[in-house]
């Protein structure tokens, strides 16, 4: 039986396993391994694992303070009366929820994932008309300014991408997108380097350095008997896949740029300006 069946079986609704805490939508650790048919334990330790991929905006642990509000809020009990289960529970936001499901790695994380996907997109557009219809008759001109700030703010780019296996030209048309972005120059840091990135890179005009570990020699000399935007650089210490534009934005991706959508993996970009300048550094 496939998981999606599981669900509809078992009844389980997860618009009702999403809560707001901390002024945003997040789901439970015990929650999400349900849906995965995994131990709770097995979601923490993935996130142990792997701390650098789930900053405090993609997930947290309750404070105590924070537990007990929840449990007195959302099921009228206390730790006393749960034996202490939800003590300091770890949460996960909708981009904590797609990053996990890159780092579990299985058919049903895959799927569930997509179901959680769609779950979020519902309760926001649940919350969106509630908050609509309640102040439908109330906003004066002022409000009705702020609204319309709001309602821009849900065209803003989106910072957090999953791809699931298969979406090859859904990865391919936003790595196409975000090269577009740039002004003058791009810089990627990809340990293979092959024809497929040489194929977008044909499609910009800016100049592009490649930092790299391993290339085709044979595909970029041909390359550069039509196009010279692109040079190589040859260096080692880099493991991970990232993409700078202009110096200023940096974006991080799950894979490599020659198997963009063969797998599960995320595209996400990094806000942080300290951890651009310390690469950036590296790169001098």
């Amino acid at each position: 039986m496939v998981i999606n069946d599981l669900i509809e079986k078992e009844n389980i609704k997860i618009e009702n396993m999403i809560y707001e805490i901390r002024g945003k939508q997040v789901m439970l650790d015990s929650d999400l391994a349900k849906l995965y048919h995994v131990e709770t334990k097995r979601i923490n330790e993935a996130v142990k694992n792997n701390m650098e991929k789930f900053p405090e905006r993609f997930s947290w642990k309750l404070t105590g303070e924070e537990s007990e509000s929840f449990l007195v809020e959302n099921f009228d009990q206390n730790l006393e009366t749960r034996g202490g289960r939800y003590n300091c529970p770890r949460v996960f936001t909708e981009q904590g929820v797609a990053m996990l499901a890159t780092i579990l790695k299985s058919k049903v994380a895959t799927q569930v994932s997509i179901r959680i996907m769609d779950a979020f997109v519902a309760m926001r557009k649940y919350i969106s008309t509630e908050l609509m219809e309640h102040n439908k008759m109330l906003i004066n001109h002022e409000n009705r300014l702020t609204l319309l700030e709001n309602v821009f703010d849900n065209f803003k780019e989106e910072t957090n991408h999953i791809f699931f296996e298969g979406q090859i030209y859904d990865a391919y048309s936003l790595m196409r997108k975000i090269f577009e972005k740039a002004e003058e120059s791009i810089v990627i840091i990809d340990n293979y380097v092959d024809k497929n990135i040489l194929d977008i890179l044909s499609k910009t005009s800016r100049n592009v350095t490649l930092i790299t570990n391993k290339y085709n020699n044979v595909d970029y000399e041909k390359y550069k008997e039509q196009y010279n935007n692109i040079a190589i650089v040859v260096n080692n210490s880099f493991h991970d896949r990232f993409i700078i534009l202009d110096k200023k934005v940096l974006y991080h991706s799950g894979a490599s740029f020659k198997d963009l959508g063969k797998k599960c993996f995320a595209i996400t970009k990094i806000e942080s300006k300290e951890i651009l300048d310390s690469l950036l550094d590296k790169l001098k």
